[in-house]
C-alpha cells in the first residue's frame, strides 16, 4: 500500500501563485512515492497583505473629536453657571471666604500755567497691601524691613499686619514703583508672603513750592487738603474705580474664579491764568525783600489790567505743595485771599477817583493842609511834619497827605463815597476760586461817624486782601471799567482739550475821563518830585502809589507795627499790566516807597520784557504840585 506525497507550500509573500495546496496525483501513474519522516500536517492559508482603508481612520477621528467636545461643554457649561447664572449666590460665600476688592485710583487732573507748563500732576505709584491672615506669623519680620525701606511706623504696622478676621489692609500708598518693586523683592528674597503691590496714583509738583499756596496740596488719600486741590477736589478727584477677585489660601488669584471690574474716570485738569515763571521771579524777589525789611510775610500781585487775569499771585513766606509741612506754617493757603488789613495811602487813588468822577475836585483844585486836622476828640496828622502847605490836588497824592485827602474827601456824603468804594469792590470777595477768601471789610455809611469818613478816605478803618486791593485799582488803568480778576481761564479733560470758563464780569466804575486824570496824578508819585523815584522804569511812563498804613495787633486790640505797599501800572499811557507788593511788619523802618518800590520796579521790567511789550515814547505830563 502506497501513502499520498505530503503537498507543498507555496513561498511566502508571493502574490498571484495559484492555491497553495496541489492535487494528488492518480494512482498508477508509474511514480514511487516516499513515505514521510513526521505526520502531515493540515495545509495553511496564507492571508492576503492588508491594504489601506481610509475610511476607518476618519471615523476614529470624528469619534475622537466629538467626545473631546462633549467634555469641553461640560466644562464651559459649569464656567458659565460659575460666572453668570449663579454669580449672585456665590458672591456672598466669596465675600466669606476668600474674596478681595482692590480700589483702582483714578488719575487726578492736572492743573497747568497758562502756557500748558503743569504746576500739578499725576504720575504712576504702587500701593502695598496686606493680607493679615498670611502675614500675621511673620508680621515682625515684615515690619522690619517696612521700616527701613520705607520709613513707616514698626509699631502700627505690625498691628496691621496682625489684623484679626481681616484678608486687607493698606501698608503704603503712592509708593514709587521702582522702590514699591524693590521692596517686595526684598520681601521675597527672605520668604515673607502675605503683601501684595497694585497700582496708585501719586501727586507730584514739578515746581515744587511755585505758585505752592495758590495749587495747595493732597492728603495721603489723595483728596484735596488746600489751595485750588480742596477748592476744585470734585472737579479733579475723578472716580475711582474698584476690582473684585476671589484669592486662594495662599493668597494667589484663582484664575477662572468670579470677578467684576469697574473702571476708574480720570478727574478734570484745570488751566489757570498764572505764569509759571513769572510766578517764580515774583515769588523769589519777594522773598528778598521780606527778608531784607525783617518783615513777618508778604504778598505780591500781577494782573493784566484788561482782561483782569492774574499772572502771578505769591505769597512769603511760600508753601512746598509737595512737602507742605516742611515750612512749619501755621497758614498754608495763601495770604494774598485770606490775610486782611488796612491798606493806608494806596486807597487815597479810589477815593480821588470818586471825587474827580462825581465832579466835587480835578486834579488842580487847591488845597490847604494845615499841620494837622482836628475832628472831634481825633486830630489826623500827616507822615510827615510840616507847616502850612498850598498843595493841589495832585499834589496832596504826590506826597501822600492825609490831611489834604481828608479835605478833598469831606466834599462828598459818605453814602456816595460808600458806593464808589463797593464798585472798585471793596467789602465783598473777587471770587477768584479759592475757599477761604476775605471779604474785606467796608462798613455800612449808615454807621460811620464823621472821624470813620476821614480815615477811611485816605485807607485807615477799612481792611482789604491784596488781591482784592490789586483788583480794585486795575480800573484806573483800564480807563474806569472794573473786570473781576480771574485765576482758572479753563478745564481740561481726559483728552487734554481746553473748554474756556465764563467770561469775568466788567462794570463801569468811574468815567474814562476820571481814569485818565487820577493816572496822570500817579505818575506823579514816580517822578523826580514823587515819594517813589525808585519805582520809575527807564523808557516806560510808569503810573504809582505808596502805602504804610499802621496794623492791627488782634493780640491787644491796637496798632502796632506798619504795612507798607506801593502799586503801579504800566505804560501810563496805555496800560497793560499792574503790579501790587505788601510787606507786613518791616522792622527796619522802611515805608512804601522805599521798600514797595524797588521790588515794583524789578517785577514790572521782567514783565514788560517778558511779554515784549515796548516803551510808547511818549512824556508825561507835568502837573502843578503846589499853588
Amino acid at each position: 500500500m502506497t501513502r499520498r506525497k505530503p503537498s507543498r507550500q507555496s513561498s511566502p509573500g508571493v502574490r498571484g501563485r495559484r492555491s497553495a495546496s496541489r492535487q494528488p496525483r492518480a494512482a498508477g501513474s508509474g511514480r514511487k512515492t516516499r513515505r514521510a519522516s513526521r505526520p502531515q500536517r493540515q495545509p495553511t492559508r496564507r492571508r492576503s497583505p492588508r491594504r489601506a482603508r481610509l475610511g476607518g481612520s476618519t471615523i476614529r477621528l470624528r469619534s475622537t473629536f466629538l467626545v473631546a467636545a462633549f467634555v469641553l461643554s461640560i466644562f464651559a457649561a459649569r464656567l458659565v453657571q460659575l460666572q453668570g447664572i449663579d454669580a449672585a449666590a456665590y458672591a456672598p460665600m466669596a465675600a466669606a471666604d476668600g474674596a478681595t476688592t482692590i480700589t483702582l485710583q483714578a488719575d487726578r487732573g492736572v492743573i497747568t500755567d497758562r502756557f500748558g507748563q503743569p504746576l500739578a500732576e499725576t504720575i504712576q505709584g504702587s500701593m502695598l497691601v496686606a493680607d493679615p491672615s498670611m502675614t500675621a506669623d511673620q508680621a515682625t519680620e515684615i515690619a522690619a524691613v517696612l521700616h527701613q525701606r520705607l520709613g513707616l511706623d514698626y509699631i502700627d504696622l505690625v498691628k496691621t499686619l496682625r489684623t484679626p478676621d481681616s484678608r486687607f489692609a493698606y501698608l503704603a500708598r503712592r509708593v514709587p514703583p521702582g522702590l514699591a518693586d524693590s521692596v517686595m523683592a526684598e520681601l521675597e528674597r527672605r520668604g515673607l508672603a502675605g503683601v501684595f503691590n497694585y497700582r496708585d496714583p501719586i501727586r507730584d509738583y514739578p515746581g515744587r513750592d511755585v505758585a505752592g499756596n495758590l495749587i495747595g496740596f493732597v492728603g495721603v488719600d489723595g483728596s484735596g487738603l488746600a489751595g485750588l486741590e480742596y477748592a476744585y477736589d470734585h472737579e479733579l478727584a475723578g472716580v475711582d474705580g474698584s476690582e473684585t477677585y476671589e484669592t486662594g489660601p495662599e493668597g494667589a488669584r484663582i484664575p477662572l474664579a468670579s470677578s467684576s471690574i469697574v473702571q476708574p474716570h480720570p478727574g478734570t485738569g484745570l488751566q489757570l491764568t498764572i505764569d509759571r515763571d513769572l510766578q517764580w521771579y515774583v515769588q523769589r524777589r519777594l522773598a528778598t525783600a521780606v527778608e531784607q525789611t525783617g518783615g513777618d510775610s508778604g504778598a505780591a500781585v500781577v494782573l493784566d489790567t484788561r482782561t483782569g487775569q492774574l499772572l502771578a499771585l505769591a505769597d512769603v513766606p511760600s508753601v512746598d505743595s509737595a512737602d507742605p509741612s516742611a515750612g512749619g506754617h501755621e497758614l498754608l493757603g495763601s495770604r494774598a485771599v485770606q490775610d486782611m488789613y488796612e491798606p493806608g495811602s494806596v486807597e487815597k487813588v479810589l477815593t480821588f477817583g470818586s471825587l474827580i468822577d462825581a465832579g466835587y475836585v480835578t486834579p488842580h483844585t487847591k488845597v490847604t493842609v494845615p499841620p494837622e486836622l482836628h475832628v472831634g476828640p481825633d486830630t489826623i496828622h500827616d507822615w510827615f511834619a510840616h507847616g502850612t502847605e498850598r498843595l493841589t490836588t495832585a499834589g496832596v497824592l504826590a506826597v501822600s497827605s492825609n490831611i489834604g485827602t481828608v479835605l478833598s474827601s469831606e466834599r462828598m456824603p459818605g453814602a456816595m463815597l460808600h458806593h464808589y468804594l463797593h464798585s472798585f469792590g471793596l467789602g465783598e470777595p473777587t471770587g477768584i476760586g479759592l475757599d477761604g477768601e476775605s471779604s474785606g471789610l467796608l462798613t455800612p455809611a449808615t454807621t460811620w461817624l464823621p472821624i470813620n469818613h476821614d480815615t477811611i478816605a485816605f485807607g485807615q478803618g477799612v481792611s482789604v486782601t491784596a488781591v482784592q486791593m490789586a483788583a480794585a485799582v486795575a480800573p484806573i488803568a483800564n480807563g474806569g471799567v472794573r473786570v473781576s480778576p480771574t485765576l482758572v481761564s479753563g478745564t481740561i479733560d481726559a483728552d487734554g482739550d481746553i473748554t474756556p470758563t465764563a467770561a469775568p464780569e466788567r462794570h463801569r466804575v468811574i468815567s474814562k475821563r476820571a481814569a485818565r486824570e487820577v493816572t496822570h496824578m500817579m505818575e506823579m508819585v514816580t517822578g523826580p518830585d514823587g515819594l517813589a523815584p525808585t519805582a520809575a522804569i527807564a523808557g516806560y511812563r510808569v503810573a504809582g502809589k505808596t502805602g504804610t498804613a499802621q496794623r492791627v495787633d488782634p493780640n491787644c486790640s491796637c496798632y502796632r507795627g506798619f504795612t507798607i505797599s506801593f502799586v503801579g501800572f504800566a505804560p501810563a499811557d496805555n496800560p497793560r499790566f499792574l503790579t501790587y507788593v505788601v510787606i507786613q511788619n518791616p522792622r527796619d523802618g522802611s515805608g512804601g516807597g522805599s521798600a514797595g518800590g524797588p521790588v515794583f520796579h524789578d517785577i514790572m521790567s521782567y514783565t514788560l520784557q517778558k511779554y515784549g511789550v515796548a516803551p510808547t515814547g511818549t512824556s508825561a505830563p507835568k502837573l502843578p504840585l503846589t499853588w
